[in-house]
């Protein structure tokens, strides 16, 4: 286990010394590499490695990152929607890759997500009532009268008229339809949600409604988000903490405005060096990256970082060790080698 797990794990690991809602340990995905006429197997690509965190009851962890770091992979394999190669997943007190079909679909009533793309996550031959109505008939809860009744109040809680249910996807924009993707994750009445990139496909003015959307539903429900997205001032306005994917690894976590305030991590300084400022007469110094990520079928030795980093050591140490998440200030963790006063 990771220096940043020891920590977490050390002493009280939830809100008031509770037992966090979600706990990842070394979760890791390879995909096999193929190659050649007859698709020979050579090698693995590591979508994820060793990944490790926990998250709280009611609390927002976003998740950034360029794409292709493995963010929405490993927010699938924390619901196995697609199987870990290797590590566990604790989810109120049970380790989910150890569940079997039967209680893997009983534990699904507690874990959710919505899909990034609201046009093809919504089935065009099913209507938005059925769509949603759905899992409450897999899972046995409700049925007829019933269910037609808690469908139009899902759509009434996202915001939609109840007498859209029997409208069909094409008809809706996509606003309205991330809301039906939505309605359809609540209607088993999930403790948690992956939201993987929820708004990144809508307009910026329908991306700022959905957002307000879920923070009233985290509110009036007292949800867990794990948000994955790529656009940092989205995630800034929505969570509580903010954990930074590179190459399969988290490389900085920490709460939402001492990652954003003071970035750690290299990598961290330059994602949030491209971020638009909105007043034009305002300056920021932007750090360019110089070449491309490293493929993750050969992961470099070391900092996975380093053929990249502005600040990496002339000594080549960075190549030599691979850096663990530890603390570098109280509940902000880095896997970088240098010191804080270094990295700003």
């Amino acid at each position: 286990m990771n220096n940043y797990m020891d920590k977490r794990l050390s002493g009280p690991i939830g809100a008031g010394g509770s037992t966090p809602l979600l706990s990842v340990h070394n979760l890791s995905k390879s995909f096999p590499a193929h190659t050649g006429l007859f698709g020979r197997t050579a090698g693995a690509i590591r979508a994820v490695d060793r990944v490790s965190f926990t998250l709280e009851r009611a609390e927002t962890l976003g998740v950034v990152g360029e794409s292709g770091c493995g963010k929405t992979t490993m927010g699938r394999c924390i619901l196995r929607l697609i199987d870990p190669t290797a590590g566990q997943v604790i989810f109120d007190g049970t380790d989910i890759a150890t569940l079997g079909r039967s209680a893997l679909r009983a534990m699904r009533r507690k874990m959710q997500i919505v899909f990034q793309d609201p046009f093809s996550s919504l089935n065009p031959r099913m209507t938005a009532g059925a769509t949603v109505k759905e899992g409450l008939l897999i899972h046995q809860i409700a049925e007829g009268a019933a269910a037609d009744l808690r469908v139009r109040a899902l759509f009434d809680e996202v915001g939609l008229n109840p007498s859209y249910a029997s409208r069909y996807p094409h008809e809706f924009s996509g606003g309205q339809r991330q809301r039906i993707g939505i309605a359809r994750a609540l209607s088993v009445q999930p403790e948690f949600i992956v939201c993987d990139e929820p708004v990144s496909a809508l307009d910026v003015s329908v991306q700022a409604q959905v957002i307000n959307l879920l923070q009233d539903l985290q509110r009036d429900r007292g949800l867990t988000y794990l948000f994955i997205a790529h656009d940092l001032s989205v995630v800034e306005h929505i969570a509580d903490r903010v954990a930074v994917m590179y190459l399969g690894k988290i490389v900085e976590i920490g709460l939402a405005q001492a990652v954003y305030q003071n970035p750690l991590m290299p990598y961290t300084q330059a994602l949030l060096s491209a971020v638009p400022v909105p007043n034009p007469n305002a300056r920021r110094s932007r750090i360019v990256l110089q070449g491309d990520p490293p493929s993750p079928a050969h992961p470099p030795s070391g900092c996975v970082f380093y053929s990249r980093c502005q600040h990496r050591a002339k000594d080549a140490a960075c190549t030599q060790i691979t850096p663990p998440l530890e603390e570098k200030a109280q509940g902000h963790f880095a896997a970088c080698i240098k010191q804080p006063s270094t990295l700003t």
